[in-house]
């Protein structure tokens, strides 16, 4: 267990009284400071994320494969994160999914002036992944979005593609009938067993 100092007694630097200087007499005393902060940074994508960037880029989304159980991580990572080993399989998966679970976000993120309020923010599984990722769903009112919904992806023009996830502007409503999450701990299990997402 680390020092603990008596809550009773003062550290020296403020056991005596506390005065301004004279030419601070009439100045008003700080209430708040608000300091700034910002990180700038390039991100360099490995192998996998890379394969994954081009593809977006023709429209194709790609995960990769856990050679131990079959599992397809979206977006790809290189190594599954349930076996610990090195991914060498890449599929493509589909441009359809369904919402896992979603947020209403009520108020404006000053980076993001784009995104009116209200908006939603969901986990969307793509057909034939094992995971997701988040995404904006638009297209429909937000108190009707509901996890289990089918959704698919909109591109932007072809014209405008880029190596970029942000070629996906949203995903919107299938109108197909909903995926039945009857037990969560089934999902990302290929074998449809529960035991895999706790």
């Amino acid at each position: 267990m680390g020092y603990q100092q008596d809550p009773k007694v003062k550290p020296a630097g403020l056991s005596g009284e506390v005065s301004l200087p004279a030419a601070l007499a009439d100045v008003e005393l700080v209430q708040a400071v608000r300091t700034p902060a910002a990180i700038d940074y390039i991100a360099t994508p490995g192998a996998s994320l890379s394969a994954y960037l081009r593809g977006m880029k023709q429209k194709k989304i790609l995960g990769d494969v856990c050679p131990v159980t079959g599992q397809v991580f979206c977006p790809p990572r290189g190594v599954s994160p349930v076996s610990g080993q090195r991914t060498t399989e890449m599929v493509e998966v589909a441009d359809q999914g369904y919402v896992e679970s979603f947020n209403v976000t009520r108020l404006p993120i000053k980076s993001r002036p784009d995104l009116k309020p209200p908006y939603v923010s969901a986990w969307v599984v793509p057909d034939g992944s094992s995971t997701g990722s988040i995404a904006l769903v638009a297209g429909i009112e937000p108190e009707e979005v509901r996890m289990g919904m089918r959704v698919k992806a909109v591109w932007k023009p072809d014209d405008e593609l880029e190596e970029s996830a942000a070629n996906i502007l949203h995903w919107e409503p299938t109108g197909e009938p909903d995926v039945v999450l009857e037990d969560l701990r089934v999902i990302g299990n290929p074998d449809g067993t529960a035991g895999g997402a706790q």
